[in-house]
């Protein structure tokens, strides 16, 4: 009974010893996911598994961490994270930001910015702030001009001027890529445009300027951000070994870290 007794101890014990802590982040692809599973072994040696669990829209990321069905999410910038909790009146807080996509103007039908015929149609993504910041992008490029105080929460309906009378075709940013051919131009998130083989150093029409305050973050429920498993999750992130890793797998400036 005493052999059957330290052997049951002993199986415990070391059941405790390997015991990791389960992180679930949900994430869009590109380049989210990607950077995420790069740091699973380096959390993985400090007793955390992380759970990438990916997503292709902007809403059910939010729901899930508000719902506690996951942890943390990693695919919006900040004005995206405000706007959302104002509107759903829920409690996500940005834990830290790590990276800037640029966006950028994409056509399939002109080379340059200067040959966007009158009329023509421009996508840009329906979604809260980042409609506003694809209008404030056509603004930068001259194309139309937004009424005094139209910021990153601006529709078509506060645009002011439109010189060569565009047409604006509002539609869900991960859909945006498959209808490039379909409109003459779209503002296209970067985690969108580089799954479908866009750069927009390379291939952007006119890009969103370095200056841009759009960090992606890593978002958690309120009161969360403290917690041992999200801190060891950000710095695993804010390391040379992810520098690094972005630098090459994105060399056109599709991902830009700010740490």
């Amino acid at each position: 009974m005493k052999k059957i007794i330290a052997f049951a101890g002993a199986t415990l014990l070391a059941s405790s010893l390997f015991a990791q802590t389960v992180l679930k982040v949900g994430a869009t692809p590109e380049p989210h996911a990607a950077i995420l599973n790069l740091v699973k072994e380096d959390l993985a040696a400090k007793g955390i598994e992380l759970q990438v669990v990916e997503f292709t829209d902007y809403v059910t990321p939010n729901d899930a961490v508000e719902a506690g069905d996951i942890d943390a999410n990693y695919f919006q910038h900040i004005p995206y994270l405000e706007s959302f909790n104002k509107e759903k009146k829920y409690h996500l807080v940005n834990a830290a930001g790590i990276h800037v996509e640029p966006f950028a103007l994409y056509s399939n039908k002109i080379k340059k910015l200067a040959d966007l015929k009158k009329k023509a149609t421009v996508a840009i993504p329906n979604d809260p702030t980042n409609e506003g910041r694809a209008l404030l992008l056509l603004q930068e490029a001259g194309l139309i001009t937004l009424k005094a105080g139209s910021g990153i929460t601006a529709t078509p309906l506060d645009i002011a001027k439109n010189p060569k009378k565009l047409k604006f075709k509002e539609i869900e940013a991960a859909s945006l890529p498959r209808i490039l051919g379909d409109v003459d131009a779209a503002v296209i998130n970067g985690n969108y445009a580089i799954p479908a083989g866009l750069s927009a150093k390379k291939d952007g029409l006119f890009v969103e300027g370095s200056s841009s305050p759009y960090v992606n973050v890593i978002a958690v429920k309120a009161g969360n951000e403290a917690k041992p498993e999200i801190k060891a999750l950000i710095e695993a992130i804010k390391t040379e070994k992810v520098k690094n890793f972005i630098s090459k797998k994105y060399p056109n400036g599709e991902v830009v870290t700010v740490f």
